[in-house]
């Protein structure tokens, strides 16, 4: 809830309290350098032990509510026929109104499922943007992933309210194309995770929708960030309407919809729904294979009891707007400093424009990576990476340079404070005046696929100890 102050100044109102809290420490800058370098420059491999603030996503580290604790200990432990997954299948009946529901472990199984299910080789799976672990997925079973995004999808500077939305005369033009035929499906990803967390509007879903019903092609929906998209569109398009009506309506245009829940429902776990029998019915026989039993998925009990009540309170309205709003702010304070960030704020995390923080970094040295590297040692905080390391070398082992280079900081809901975000910022706008000083990376070992998990890498010039000299210089021993 956004709250005014008698100043005139509008500040996010968290609307819970700290019940229980977990002890941070802020290491020496010698430490954090220690780490970093032991991680390979990848913000990935560093150990928890070593972080002061976790910024790398907002994925598994959401705080929970007192009432998912609380549901969890009256979890049925039963392998089939768990009253825990009826529990579930009642709360997405009742707030996205779907009928026939499927636990899996985790949002990157869903996509699993249904690409094993749904495409066939030299298909397109048409987009507005695509993540990593859903491009490779669909990629591996022979999918064609094409991203129709809109021309001001890229620009980081902007007051479109919806650089979600899928570019409508362009998916036209593919289909009539390709041929409906050669469709396996439309995935609209709320919200669009990779070009900072951006919406798509009530209205461009609609459009879709009527253009799946003259193509009789489906309509997937990923809802990782369900919560937070209607949140938008209820700000931004139908203020008039609340938060739990909005997603209800965008439900009743989509054909599959499936979810990580370690985002809005705050567990380790997910899920896909839908109404159409057929289609449950060609999921279904894969998931004993792959998840395990139909009523749990690969998820524990205990997460399917408060995923259950995750749902209900990832729609109320103080609970739906509460990280976006946290997230506008900590946009807010970075434009008030004047430094390169992704406008209009989006979800689930602040992101750095790096082709304006780090000009001098071509794309082929990593420069969203090296910043991610330089912010950690320089202020303790993990963000990640999400630019070129982030995308895979084509079949000739080229570099794909990324749309967009961004270092992203996650807020996790209902974790960090004002303060940490004021810390934040003071540390970014220090390195902002002494990015000349960091310099680009190259690889040391590089995966095939998903490098960014897993790669590691190394500064080229050794440009950390000299940001490391410059930072002692300034401010000494700064641990707490």
């Amino acid at each position: 809830m956004q709250i005014t102050l008698s100043s005139g100044k509008t500040i996010p109102m968290e609307m819970h309290k700290v019940r229980i809290v977990q002890q941070t420490w802020l290491h020496p800058i010698d430490r954090r350098h220690r780490a970093m370098q032991e991680a390979g420059f990848n913000t990935f491999l560093l150990r928890s032990r070593d972080i002061f603030l976790d910024m790398l996503t907002d994925s598994g580290t959401n705080a929970m509510s007192d009432n998912q604790l609380a549901a969890m200990m009256v979890s049925d432990d039963a392998y089939a026929g768990s009253e825990s997954f009826f529990k579930l299948a009642d709360a997405v009946k009742e707030m996205l109104g779907f009928a026939l529901t499927i636990p899996v472990h985790q949002g990157r199984a869903a996509e699993h499922l249904i690409a094993k299910t749904f495409v066939k080789p030299g298909q397109a799976c048409i987009m507005n943007y695509h993540f990593t672990t859903t491009k490779a997925h669909f990629e591996m079973a022979g999918g064609v992933v094409l991203e129709l995004y809109q021309d001001e999808a890229l620009k980081t500077q902007s007051d479109n309210p919806f650089k979600g939305d899928i570019d409508l005369d362009k998916l036209t033009k593919t289909i009539d194309e390709l041929g409906a035929e050669n469709v396996a499906f439309i995935r609209m990803e709320a919200t669009t995770n990779l070009i900072g967390g951006q919406p798509f509007s009530m209205r461009n879903l609609q459009a879709v929708r009527e253009i799946c019903n003259q193509h009789n092609i489906m309509l997937v929906f990923d809802g990782s960030l369900l919560m937070e998209n209607a949140f938008f569109i209820q700000q931004r398009e139908q203020p008039e309407r609340n938060v739990a009506d909005i997603a209800r309506e965008m439900m009743t245009m989509v054909d599959l919809y499936y979810m990580s829940a370690r985002k809005g429902p705050a567990v380790r776990g997910g899920m896909i729904a839908m109404n159409d029998q057929a289609l449950f019915d060609r999921l279904l026989p894969l998931v004993p294979l792959f998840e395990g039993f139909s009523t749990y998925g690969g998820m524990s009990t205990k997460e399917i009891e408060a995923m259950a009540v995750g749902l209900r309170e990832m729609l109320s309205g103080d609970i739906a707007g509460s990280g976006a709003e946290m997230v506008a702010f900590f946009v807010r304070r970075m434009v008030e400093e004047n430094l390169p960030v992704v406008t209009p704020a989006g979800g689930l995390a602040c992101h750095v424009d790096v082709s304006r923080f780090l000009p001098h970094i071509p794309q082929t040295e990593y420069p969203a990576g090296a910043l991610a590297a330089a912010f950690f040692l320089v202020s303790g905080v993990r963000g990640m990476e999400r630019g070129t390391i982030s995308t895979d070398r084509d079949i000739d082992g080229n570099d794909v340079p990324a749309g967009v280079e961004l270092m992203r900081l996650a807020l996790p809901r209902r974790v960090y404070t004002m303060s940490h975000i004021e810390y934040a910022v003071d540390r970014l706008k220090w390195l902002f005046e002494h990015r000349e000083l960091v310099r680009g990376l190259t690889w040391i070992s590089e995966p095939p696929v998903l490098r960014f998990f897993f790669g590691r890498l190394a500064p080229i010039g050794q440009w950390d100890v000299q940001l490391r000299k410059a930072f002692c210089t300034e401010f000494g021993d700064d641990a707490m």
